[in-house]
């Protein structure tokens, strides 16, 4: 029997907590993984490499997938956390992530970013393939209201992820810049052929909702016979503050009208009252599962081995 294929999306560490509960589910099941990774981010050191070498693509969430997909073998593990090295100091090189650097060269140096991804991933072992969302990198703006503190009341708007994702006040609507970037081919395959497409945990409107902002993603998903599945986060951060569990759920279909999901996955202690998540998963045509998903040390984090537990008798359902 082949291989389940399976595409997340999102970015940051969303993504990455999703990509190592796939990792864990693979312990049971035969899976094919592509993460499709936001390239929005414009802060910290993808921001400055954005801006001082003029890279073409943000690396910093796409360097945070590789490390999470990297195989359990001590050499290939030592190099991930290589990846995720930050330089501290105050010199040109602080704050700056190792792997960041290395993607930032490789992709200079073969002048194609799958490329220079398909070679990090072969040096870390990845259990999977990392693929851009879009072939350059996009502008996150939000219309946000309550967004200026000395203009109570006005819809004001907010450009850059970083600056949306800790803008106060509440998102009105969310678009990309540029409107239709040049899609990821490989993304674009990868989604058709597969049997399950993943989207959350993670920063909602600046990781998980842009995938579906670019018309090429947003057609192959609607076209996709793959099934869906959503995986809620376990509390809201800043840019969902007042955001419910349902509305969450109901943004999906907002920025992709049409949009079925088949399965919502959910934490049962921190999704809240069941009952408006239920028929909030159903107006999508979507199931909601209940599981223990969260570390144990009652922070809102995904713990990898739950995640990857709660992932395999809804990934091993029959085709």
């Amino acid at each position: 029997m082949t291989a389940t294929r399976v595409v997340a999306f999102g970015g940051g560490h969303g993504l990455a907590a999703s990509l190592r509960g796939l990792r864990h589910a693979m312990h049971d099941l035969d899976l094919d993984i592509t993460a499709i990774v936001t390239v929005g981010d414009d802060g910290g050191s993808s921001g400055r490499l954005l801006l001082e070498r003029d890279a073409l693509l943000p690396v910093g969430d796409l360097r945070k997938a590789l490390a999470a997909l990297a195989c359990d073998d001590p050499v290939r593990q030592r190099t991930a956390e290589l990846l995720q090295h930050r330089f501290a100091g105050d010199d040109p090189l602080a704050g700056h992530a190792v792997g960041n650097l290395l993607l930032l060269g490789l992709m200079e140096m073969l002048d194609d970013p799958v490329a220079a991804l398909d070679h990090a991933a072969a040096m870390v072992g990845a259990q999977g393939r990392v693929l851009p969302m879009a072939r350059h990198a996009v502008g996150i703006e939000a219309e946000v209201l309550d967004g200026d503190p000395a203009r109570p009341g006005a819809v004001v708007t907010v450009r850059g992820q970083h600056a949306v994702a800790v803008a106060p006040g509440h998102v009105e609507a969310l678009r990309i810049e540029p409107a239709d970037p040049p899609t990821c081919s490989q993304a674009i395959e990868a989604i058709h052929a597969a049997d399950w497409l993943i989207f959350g945990p993670g920063s909602w409107y600046t990781s998980v909702l842009p995938h579906l902002l670019v018309p090429g993603l947003a057609e192959a998903i609607m076209a996709s016979p793959a099934r869906r599945l959503v995986t809620l986060n376990l509390a809201s951060d800043n840019e969902t503050s007042g955001l419910s569990v349902a509305d969450h759920l109901a943004a999906l279909r907002w920025y992709l009208p049409g949009l079925r999901i088949d399965t919502v996955l959910a934490d049962a202690k921190w999704v809240g009252e069941p009952d408006p998540v239920h028929r909030a998963a159903e107006s999508l045509g979507a199931r909601l599962v209940l599981a223990p998903l969260a570390v144990a040390d009652g922070s809102p984090r995904h713990d990898p081995e739950s995640l990857g537990v709660a992932l395999v008798p809804v990934l091993g359902a029959a085709r």
